[in-house]
Protein backbone atom coordinates (compact mmCIF):
# COMPACT_ATOMS: atom_id res chain seq x y z
CA UNK A 1 0.00 0.00 0.00
CA UNK A 2 1.10 3.65 -1.21
CA UNK A 3 0.72 6.35 1.11
CA UNK A 4 0.40 9.40 0.43
CA UNK A 5 0.75 12.44 2.72
CA UNK A 6 -1.12 15.86 1.77
CA UNK A 7 0.53 19.18 1.86
CA UNK A 8 -2.59 20.59 1.32
CA UNK A 9 -6.00 20.14 2.26
CA UNK A 10 -6.36 17.58 -0.59
CA UNK A 11 -5.06 16.22 -3.74
CA UNK A 12 -6.45 15.72 -6.84
CA UNK A 13 -7.54 12.14 -7.72
CA UNK A 14 -5.08 11.96 -10.89
CA UNK A 15 -2.59 13.99 -9.14
CA UNK A 16 -2.31 10.96 -6.99
CA UNK A 17 -2.42 8.88 -9.01
CA UNK A 18 0.47 10.02 -10.59
CA UNK A 19 2.43 10.83 -7.13
CA UNK A 20 1.95 6.91 -6.50
CA UNK A 21 3.81 6.37 -9.41
CA UNK A 22 0.63 4.28 -10.45
CA UNK A 23 0.37 5.87 -14.28
CA UNK A 24 2.93 7.71 -16.29
CA UNK A 25 1.41 10.83 -16.66
CA UNK A 26 -2.48 12.92 -16.69
CA UNK A 27 -3.18 11.90 -19.75
CA UNK A 28 -2.84 8.19 -18.49
CA UNK A 29 -4.42 8.87 -15.38
CA UNK A 30 -7.58 10.92 -17.67
CA UNK A 31 -7.57 7.38 -19.61
CA UNK A 32 -8.14 4.50 -16.51
CA UNK A 33 -10.09 6.82 -14.35
CA UNK A 34 -12.64 7.54 -17.98
CA UNK A 35 -12.26 3.59 -18.35
CA UNK A 36 -13.79 3.12 -14.81
CA UNK A 37 -10.85 1.61 -13.62
CA UNK A 38 -10.32 3.26 -10.77
CA UNK A 39 -12.28 2.75 -7.23
CA UNK A 40 -12.06 5.43 -4.65
CA UNK A 41 -13.81 4.38 -0.82
CA UNK A 42 -14.74 1.18 -2.84
CA UNK A 43 -16.70 3.15 -5.54
CA UNK A 44 -15.59 3.56 -9.00
CA UNK A 45 -15.26 7.04 -9.49
CA UNK A 46 -15.35 9.07 -13.07
CA UNK A 47 -13.71 12.54 -11.85
CA UNK A 48 -10.26 13.28 -12.59
CA UNK A 49 -10.93 16.33 -9.85
CA UNK A 50 -12.03 14.25 -7.29
CA UNK A 51 -11.03 15.70 -4.05
CA UNK A 52 -9.10 13.40 -1.97
CA UNK A 53 -9.04 14.24 1.41
CA UNK A 54 -7.61 12.23 4.79
CA UNK A 55 -8.49 8.62 5.21
CA UNK A 56 -9.97 8.30 1.25
CA UNK A 57 -8.38 5.08 -0.16
CA UNK A 58 -7.49 4.86 -3.90
CA UNK A 59 -7.41 1.87 -6.02
CA UNK A 60 -6.00 0.71 -9.29
CA UNK A 61 -4.63 -2.25 -11.08
CA UNK A 62 -4.64 -4.11 -7.72
CA UNK A 63 -2.98 -1.24 -6.17
CA UNK A 64 -3.87 0.73 -3.23
CA UNK A 65 -3.23 4.42 -2.26
CA UNK A 66 -4.16 5.46 1.14
CA UNK A 67 -4.33 9.32 1.68
CA UNK A 68 -2.60 10.56 5.31
CA UNK A 69 -2.17 14.07 6.85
Amino acid sequence: MEKIFLREEYIKLGQALKAAGLVGSGVDAKMVIADGLVTVNGEVEYQRGKKLRNGDRVEYNGETILICE
